[in-house]
């Protein structure tokens, strides 16, 4: 039987008498629901903001629609849910959940200045490639390389969060890194990407080492932490009020994700102040 593609619908092999039909049309639903738990997981140890702050922004406040730390939001939480590349957010600025996962109040991007950017709440591909080329030699005569990264600030986060995550220095380190994305031109870039991807596998060891304590995937690796926890499906609906998740009802490890957000929740939120 041939594939078929009609407009949206699919149609795949029968079965039995029944015809198999697929179409895109299931309304707001997303394939990367568990992504709440890095959320948790950023709320008690602000990763994302301290990150942002390894930044200098020299735009003008009155044009920015998305912020530093909001940029830093969107791409740290894209790669540890296994989106890598800067061309991915072609695609994930318009994904409602990511957009929750940054903390737009205007999840679906329908409030935006431009007419032509409604319905995409978040940055898109070019923003970020903007981001990357910033410098600080450059910035006051350049419109789009005024977003600047400060490596030696970099240095001293990451070297925190080391010292944060152990009580006791280990013996042995093993890097499960997924830094497979450093093509760009310039080494600037490159270089940023990687720290990227450092911050990013440091929400997904905290999940593993907050969340999964005493849980299943306890000593998974972030691959596997990925696939079992936060790629699964999840209708959502969004009002004034609420944001509605409904998670599948045949996600085989529900018990494991309850258990995993109860005991990120019983750790103190991140205070920016100390």
């Amino acid at each position: 039987m041939n594939t078929q593609c009609a407009g949206e619908q699919l149609e795949f092999h029968p079965l039995g008498r029944r015809s198999v039909i697929g179409r895109f049309d299931g309304g707001r639903i997303s394939s990367d629901s568990g992504g709440v738990l890095l959320r948790e997981v950023d709320k008690h140890t602000g990763v994302t903001a301290r990150v942002s702050k390894c930044f200098t922004d020299y735009r003008y406040p009155a044009t920015v629609e998305h912020d530093v730390y909001e940029l830093v939001s969107q791409c740290l939480f894209a790669i540890a849910l296994g989106y890598e590349d800067r061309g991915d957010h072609g695609e994930l600025h318009g994904d409602a959940l990511l957009s929750l996962l940054v903390g737009k109040r205007d999840v679906t991007g329908d409030r935006r200045i431009r007419e032509r950017h409604r319905g995409y709440a978040l940055a898109s591909a070019s923003t970020f490639s903007r981001m990357e080329l910033g410098h600080p030699e450059e910035e006051a005569h350049d419109r789009y390389k005024r977003i600047v990264a400060r490596p030696e600030a970099f240095d001293e986060l990451v070297v925190k969060l080391f010292i944060e995550s152990h009580c006791l220095a280990p013996t042995k380190i093993w890097l499960d890194l997924f830094a497979d994305r450093t093509s760009a031109h310039w080494v600037r870039a490159n270089q940023l990407r990687l720290f990227f991807s450092s911050f990013a596998y440091v929400l997904m060891q905290t999940l593993r080492r907050l969340g999964a304590q005493g849980a299943q995937f306890a000593r998974a690796q972030c691959a596997t932490l990925r696939l079992k926890l936060l790629k699964f499906g999840a209708r959502h609906k969004i009002t004034t009020r609420r944001v509605w998740l409904s998670f599948s009802e045949s996600y085989p490890y529900a018990r494991t994700f309850t258990q995993v957000l109860s005991n990120l929740q019983q750790h103190p939120l991140w205070n920016p102040s100390g």
